[in-house]
């Protein structure tokens, strides 16, 4: 008889696959920023899960407390979801890194600063030090934004492979409620993005919203892959882009080189 696979193997991880498990976990991935409850009928319309099963799944999550549901049957995220994810981050050892470079970033700046990493066609934001009057307000450690419209956003994108951008972005990824600016095709994006790439930093102009511009570097692991990026993000009433790039970006590049030192060491 043969040994039993080891967990981490390819067939391994099929064998002791939980399904009632996966299918919960799948719930709990409807949420995000912009999806921030939902009815059980549209649990089941987004997941394919059986209207029995996912009622049970629910009502599981509900009494572990990773759900809440009001008496009109209304499903949002619970506390235990956001005691997960807080620890989940203070164990982060990129936000581990980060914390003492983004700090000082953010005091020599005096504007906001951000680490985040790429979700789906999402950027995730990790990190968030906000200067109080940054027209974003509403966007916190948690949230997430369309890569496409996010100086973050775009370079994590240029990072991708070809294979891997394809399979991340759809027309779906340039959606609306966007600035000015924003991107809009696909051919307009790769066009950014093969500058992103050449010249090491990504500017995004009112391209979020109206008033708002950001300028982003890489975060790189010990082999120079990309592992997260880092941006600062100011009012357009008190920079404008070539000010962004004379003052804030040579900032934001040292501050990233520091976190790269850190995750070395």
């Amino acid at each position: 008889m043969g040994a039993d696979p080891r967990p981490d193997e390819p067939d391994a991880r099929n064998q002791y696959r939980i399904e009632s498990l996966a299918k919960g976990l799948q719930v709990l991935r409807l949420f995000d920023e912009t999806t921030r409850s939902l009815k059980l009928r549209d649990v089941v319309a987004r997941t394919g899960i059986p209207m029995p099963s996912a009622f049970r799944i629910v009502a599981t999550l509900e009494e572990e407390g990773f759900v809440e549901r009001t008496d009109d049957g209304v499903i949002s995220p619970g506390v235990a979801v956001l005691t997960l994810g807080s620890a989940a981050l203070r164990g982060s050892g990129l936000v581990q890194a980060s914390e003492r470079p983004l700090q000082a970033l953010a005091a020599a700046t005096g504007e906001t600063v951000n680490l985040g990493v790429l979700q789906g066609d999402r950027v995730l934001y990790l990190v968030r030090l906000r200067n109080a009057d940054l027209v974003t307000a509403n966007i916190q450690v948690g949230s997430t934004l369309p890569a496409v419209w996010t100086s973050m956003g775009k370079v994590l994108l240029a990072a991708l492979t070809p294979e891997d951008l394809g399979r991340r972005l759809g027309p779906d990824s340039f959606g609306e409620g966007h600035g000015p600016n924003a991107v809009t095709s696909r051919e307009e994006l790769d066009g950014q993005l093969d500058t992103i790439r050449r010249q090491g930093y990504a500017v995004q102009d009112q391209e979020l919203a109206l008033g708002l511009r950001s300028v982003a570097v890489p975060v790189l692991g010990s082999a120079g892959e990309t592992v997260a990026a880092l941006n600062v993000a100011v009012s357009a009433a008190r920079h404008d882009v070539e000010s962004l790039l004379t003052t804030v970006l040579p900032r934001v590049r040292a501050a990233a080189d520091e976190i790269r030192l850190r995750l070395a060491s």
